[in-house]
Formats: structure tokens, C-alpha cells, sequence
């Protein structure tokens, strides 16, 4: 109250400005530099304090999400495709203490960025822009694998293999057309061997099965459609027959959105799963390998704070 006036002020005094550490690559590619720039410039403008920090090598991303502590950041923006944001959440799942993860926002810059797909923030650059500063922080569940952290699917069998036989310099040159060309070489060279799983104590068998804590699988496409990121459980989309002839038809019904009513396609909802095959064998978890058989996959619920469109 102004004791001359004896007026009350509504006003409150100003904040600080919101403070966001954007781990990025800088060696992306011209458009996704000029898309980060402008993005950055943006939040610049809108008040924000930026920190920008340069990734300079695989993994270093979660090494630098490791050490940021709420002194030091408001939000953390990982600035990148979904490989970028798995190494930034596994940094700052490792970082909680105890406690809650510092808040997670996207920059996607990367070939499919199907989480950011999954949160609908591909709307522009103002809309993303707009979600880092003023999004809502929602706590999510991730699935971790032998002690990695994923937030969309982990897989074994075929797609592993996909993502493992996948050139880093052609996926940079060519983008979503490197998948489709290492799809069509897997056709040829995988084996199709089985596996075992153990579900919640069900023992299961599949020539390839996927564990999704999402639904939406490498762009728009859906292989899980009841997977929430926000639910306590896992769901497991279970293929069921092998052989070259049945990837084929599991790739097509995929790409036109028929996947989830094959006759032999199989679902269940788990906390845990257990997988047996051939050692060794690769195990890819948001687009990138981060296991290898045998693999003992959990659900984590509420586990990171996720900043979602308001």
C-alpha cells in the first residue's frame, strides 16, 4: 500500500529471467543451425537467459546434463533429434539425488523427432519457442534396459538390428532414407532367430518384439496405440511370426497404419520384461543401441520432469 495514497498496488515485482541450459550439437547440419538460431534469438527476446552448451563428442551430452543442478538452470533444453534427448534425460535421470529431475524441454533438430511428435511441439519455430519458455512440466514415465534410460520403445530383433547396421555419415546425408535402405539389406541378412520373454511372469516367445513407453515408432507411425508416456506400465508389441515374407508385411502394415490389427501381432501391458536370445544380440532404444542381450527391461513411473505444450 502507497502510505501517501493509500493505494494497494496489484503489480507484482519482476522476476528473474527464465534460466535454460540448451545442450546442442554444433555440428548439425546448416538448416538445423539456422532453425536453432532463430529459436534461441527467440527466447532471447522473449526474456530468457540462455546458456548455451556445446556437446563435443558422443555422450557428452549426459555428461553435461549430469552437472547441472538447480543453481544453475531453470530448464534444460535438449536441442537435437531423439538420440540427443535420451543421452540429455539419461544425464539428468542420473541427477535427481533423490529428488525430481530439473524440467526437460525439446529443440528438435534431429531426422524423425518422434518424441517431440508425440508431445506436439512441431508446430513452428514461435510454438517451440513458446513451449520451452511457458510449457507445462509434467512428470513421465521412462523404461530403462540394463540400466539405460529410454522414453519411447526399446526393441530386439529386426529393428535392433536396423538401427545397429545404420551409417552415421549416410542417416546425415540422406535422413529417414538411410532406415529404409538398411531396411532392405536387414531383409536379406538377418537370421530371424526367436526370443523368450518373461512379462510380469508370463513367459512369451516372438522372432521380434518392441517394448514402448510411447506410441508413435520412427516419425508418425504407430506400433503401440494404447502406450502413454504418462502411465505407470510399458506396453509390449510382440511379432509373432518370422521370415523375410512376414517383415515385409510387418514394415507395409506399419507404414500404412494397419500394424496394430494384424491377427499376429500380439500386446501386453507390463511393469518388466526379461529377454533371452542369441548373446549379445543388440537391443536399440530411442533410435540409438543401448544394450545388448540378455536384457531386463523396467518401467520407471514419474521418473523425469517433461515440459509439454500449455
Amino acid at each position: 500500500m502507497d502510505p501517501q495514497t493509500g493505494i494497494t498496488s496489484t503489480l507484482t515485482p519482476r522476476s528473474r529471467p527464465l534460466r535454460l541450459a540448451v545442450i546442442y550439437n554444433p555440428a548439425a547440419g546448416l538448416r538445423q543451425r539456422r532453425t536453432y538460431a532463430a529459436i534461441v534469438e527467440q527466447l532471447q527476446l522473449d526474456g530468457c537467459e540462455i546458456l548455451e552448451m556445446p556437446t563435443r563428442h558422443a555422450g557428452h551430452g549426459e555428461e553435461i546434463a549430469r552437472q547441472l543442478t538447480p543453481d544453475a538452470c531453470d530448464r534444460v533444453v535438449a536441442a537435437g533429434g531423439d538420440g540427443t534427448v535420451n543421452e540429455v534425460a539419461n544425464g539428468l535421470l542420473a541427477n535427481t539425488a533423490g529428488g525430481r529431475t530439473l524440467p526437460l524441454a525439446l529443440l528438435p533438430l534431429g531426422t524423425a523427432n518422434v518424441l517431440a511428435r508425440e508431445l506436439g511441439v512441431l508446430k513452428g519455430r514461435q510454438a517451440i519457442a513458446t513451449c520451452i519458455r511457458g510449457g507445462k512440466v509434467r512428470p513421465v514415465a521412462v523404461g530403462r534396459a540394463n540400466g539405460r534410460h529410454f522414453l519411447l520403445m526399446a526393441g530386439v530383433g529386426f529393428d535392433a538390428h536396423v538401427v545397429a547396421g545404420i551409417s552415421p555419415a549416410l542417416k546425415r546425408r540422406v535422413g529417414k532414407l538411410a532406415y529404409v535402405a538398411e531396411t532392405c539389406r536387414q531383409l536379406f541378412v538377418y537370421r530371424f532367430p526367436g526370443f523368450r520373454l518373461d512379462v510380469d511372469g508370463q513367459e512369451v516367445h516372438a522372432c521380434s518384439a518392441i517394448v514402448a513407453n510411447a506410441h508413435y515408432y520412427g516419425g508418425r507411425f504407430v506400433v503401440a496405440p494404447e502406450a502413454l508416456l504418462e502411465a505407470p506400465s510399458l506396453q509390449v508389441c510382440l511379432f509373432t511370426r518370422s521370415g523375410r515374407l512376414h517383415a515385409m508385411k510387418y514394415a507395409a502394415a506399419l507404414v500404412l497404419g494397419l500394424l496394430p490389427r494384424l491377427p499376429d501381432i500380439r500386446y501386453l501391458e507390463a511393469r518388466r520384461i526379461q529377454v533371452l536370445g542369441p548373446g549379445e544380440d543388440p537391443v536399440q532404444g530411442d533410435g540409438d543401441i543401448l544394450a545388448a542381450l540378455p536384457c531386463d527391461i523396467v518401467v520407471l513411473p514419474d521418473a523425469l520432469n517433461l515440459i509439454f505444450p500449455d
